[in-house]
């Protein structure tokens, strides 16, 4: 669903929640489902990378940028338009499968509050609202303005694992891209290349003897703190075995358990040096992959650069 709640085949939407080449040690760290709460991490982990990835605070501008000019375009094209911005700057910061702030924990735990507070702020999007009160014809026209219809470009990708994927560049959302990035068809191959490499790695990862070694360190550590798991998913996981509704009382309760296990968590996490190692460990796989998607990496950094430059000419840094 897009930032209109109308289902399209746009890979990114334009909440600009590009999912980039994240490290594993911040944001998932199983073979099949990624754990992150977001995929605009900080990536750190740049020994063999080609290059520094942004922050997950940069991105996050470069989305409000994306979110700025689409609202703007809508406007001069007649239609009302709000961007989306219900996260300060420390709620919008991703949570992974190594936790190891400890302060950001003891206020937020895993994050199932800020969670519920995006869930609240998606269903009650204004924009969702406005486009279902239009007429027929005004909401075609919004939507041939939003991402420009049938006549918008499809643009394809192959994907690293195989397969191709889809998406239409047109309209305001396309406006926007070509503003960020400059070629919005080059900035999709790149970024759908990049946003899927993770599988090409993520198993050697998962074998890796060092990285199995500090994850064994950190279960000892939490068991010696009473909270006997296996590894950060299952810590995780364990917080969200509740019912859906809950009264609120229920909900203090669950999300007190919640801080208490995520602060263990953290705080071994930290004295084990998980997140070094982890991403230490993945920069290693990742420059296996350089080779054949180095031109790609490489592509992808430079117009996240640029498009950050242009960002910051457009909207402020979020706090």
């Amino acid at each position: 669903m897009g930032p209109t709640g109308r289902s399209t085949r746009r890979a990114v939407t334009a909440a600009g929640t590009t999912a980039l080449l994240a490290s594993l040690a911040l944001t998932g760290c199983t073979a099949d489902t990624d754990a992150a709460r977001r995929t605009t991490p900080a990536v750190k982990a740049e020994a063999t990378a080609p290059g520094r990835q942004l922050t997950y605070a940069q991105e996050l501008r470069i989305s409000d940028a994306e979110q700025h000019l689409i609202t703007n375009c809508m406007r001069r094209q007649g239609f009302r338009f709000w961007e989306g911005k219900p996260l300060s700057l420390e709620e919008s910061r991703p949570v992974g499968y190594v936790q190891d702030d400890v302060d950001w924990a003891r206020s937020h735990g895993y994050g199932s509050r800020i969670m519920a507070k995006e869930d609240r702020a998606r269903r009650d999007n204004p924009n969702i609202a406005y486009r279902k009160s239009l007429s027929r014809s005004r909401r075609k026209a919004y939507d041939i303005a939003m991402d420009g219809g049938r006549d918008a470009v499809e643009l394809k990708s192959r994907l690293p694992t195989g397969g191709t994927v889809t998406k239409l560049s047109g309209g305001c959302a396309g406006r926007a891209e070509k503003v960020l990035y400059g070629d919005p068809a080059a900035w999709f191959r790149s970024d759908t290349t990049v946003s899927n490499l993770r599988p090409l790695y993520v198993g050697k990862l998962l074998r890796d003897r060092e990285f199995k070694s500090a994850i064994a360190a950190w279960s000892r550590c939490m068991n010696k703190a009473g909270r006997p798991f296996p590894d950060p998913d299952s810590a995780r996981q364990s917080t969200r075995e509740h019912s859906a509704e809950q009264t609120p009382a229920e909900e203090a309760r669950t999300f007190a358990n919640e801080v208490r296990i995520a602060v263990a968590d953290s705080t071994c996490a930290r004295s084990v040096s998980l997140r070094p190692i982890g991403e230490r460990r993945e920069a290693h796989y990742i420059g296996d992959l350089t080779g054949k998607y180095g031109s790609a990496l490489d592509a992808h950094r430079r117009m996240q650069e640029g498009a950050l430059e242009r960002a910051e000419r457009i909207v402020p840094a979020r706090t």
